[in-house]
């Protein structure tokens, strides 16, 4: 390996441990690996360019917005309420609503940590009153946030599609079972261990509340319009009515409405707090996206990904080997690095070698997806843990103590579920999609 090579690696990894901003590492690295290989820097222009020219990205900046706008203007209470008519009755079921209620949200904004940040306000202090502790409480709406990864549509998704040019509808569907799978292990542990977490208090728990007929009718009334915004999206995109970025935009227009008119939530300081959010991540997602791009392109160009996959193949080339190092890989990248930069540093590095050993896209696009979803709550770079305690006012290690079960027990034997057999990921869409878009598996 050249000289240039080796030492823009290095600025690169050097980069990330210094916590220089991931996109201007990718670009360093770029410039320094060409320079000292005494390549062209001319193709770095119209890559950038060129990088942009995605209808994907529309989509992105659509769910973006969409889930921005979702998150501040109220909705979230109004899901928290039918799901506590669907689960409030079962053991635990106070905190099964938050379980529930991100399910939900995850499908409204394709994303994690905004579930937090709607979930724990509404939830950690009352679930208090009624005995549940608050660093229980918090720890399990921090280790179900990812499910808004899972369930479509998906930011991180798009993100995938956009690198590997696989069918976004098709991959919407390849996480929808390993997700359920994941919020009926976090039910059922909940289930198992919430008593430990319980105590008596003097305010009756709603776990013992049972609602009239009248307060079921209004309570599921109120939560249609909300529910209504992923079932437009997805069956614009399924019903062959719209693209997944038309279907975006189509979503965006319709929680505006319903928030505006139906919930009245949606004032002017909201609406400019929202747009102001989308606006700073959308810029941050495609700055980092076009440098990453070069950065690909530059690697790509000098046999670093061809390198990189030999090297992997070398120490083995049986699929399921290769399966488990690819998980490794993902889940330490995950301890040090957000979940959008991981995606867009390995999906490149990735894809040849899943092509190598036989690997369908869509399915790696699936163990990808849940393996960001999995850094998102690893320690020490934990997103969630780190937001959770600044919402709850409870420590980093409380919340460590408790994630870690639901970690171990249920994220992890999910993920190595949804590695090992395809049909959890590949079945669906080969049944809606049709095998001509999904391929063998």
């Amino acid at each position: 390996m050249e000289t240039g090579i080796i030492i823009g690696i290095l600025v690169f990894f050097l980069g990330l441990a210094i916590s220089i901003p991931i996109t201007w590492v990718f670009l360093g690295s770029s410039i320094i690996t060409l320079l000292l290989s005494k390549s062209s820097l001319t193709f770095m222009a119209g890559t950038y360019f060129h990088s942009f020219d995605s209808f994907v990205l529309m989509a992105i900046a659509f769910f973006v917005f969409l889930g921005t706008l979702a998150g501040t203007s109220g909705i979230a209470q109004k899901l928290i309420d039918v799901s506590y008519m669907i689960v409030g009755k079962i053991k635990g079921g106070m905190v099964a609503v938050g379980i529930i209620t991100t399910v939900f949200l995850g499908a409204l904004t394709g994303s994690s940590l905004p579930t937090i940040s709607a979930t724990i306000p509404l939830l950690v202090g009352p679930l208090e009153k009624y005995g549940y502790e608050r660093r229980y409480t918090t720890a399990v709406l921090c280790s179900c946030c990812f499910l808004g990864y899972l369930i479509p549509p998906s930011v991180p998704v798009l993100i995938y599609c956009l690198f590997s040019k696989q069918s976004v509808a098709a991959v919407f569907l390849s996480t929808i079972i390993p997700g359920f799978m994941l919020a009926g292990g976090y039910l059922i542990l909940n289930s198992i261990i919430c008593d430990k977490y319980k105590h008596t208090t003097k305010e009756k728990s709603k776990d013992f509340i049972v609602l009239t007929r009248k307060e079921k009718i209004k309570t599921i009334l109120g939560a249609l319009p909300a529910v209504g915004i992923p079932l437009i999206i997805l069956i614009g995109i399924y019903g062959g009515i719209c693209t997944p970025n038309e279907a975006g935009a189509l979503g965006l227009v319709y929680t505006a409405f319903i928030a505006k008119f139906v919930y009245r939530t949606l004032d002017r300081k909201n609406a400019l707090r929202a747009t102001k959010r989308a606006v700073i991540s959308v810029g941050m997602i495609f700055g980092l996206i076009g440098f990453a791009m070069i950065f690909a392109r530059v690697f790509t160009r000098e046999g670093v990904i061809q390198l990189f996959v030999n090297s992997i193949t070398s120490i083995s080339d049986n699929r399921f080997v290769v399966l488990m190092i690819i998980n490794i890989i993902l889940l330490i990248l995950g301890m040090f690095v957000d979940d959008i930069p991981i995606l867009v540093i390995a999906v490149p590095l990735l894809i040849p070698l899943a092509e190598r050993v036989g690997v369908n896209l869509v399915h790696l696009g699936a163990i990808m997806v849940f393996n960001i979803g999995v850094g998102i709550i690893t320690p020490p770079y934990a997103l969630s843990i780190f937001l959770g305690s600044s919402l709850s006012g409870v420590s980093y290690s409380e919340l460590l103590k408790i994630m870690v079960l639901y970690l171990l027990i249920v994220a992890l034997p999910v993920l190595f579920l949804t590695t090992y057999i395809p049909a959890l990921s590949c079945w669906l869409p080969t049944l809606i999609m049709g095998p001509e878009i999904v391929g063998s598996w």
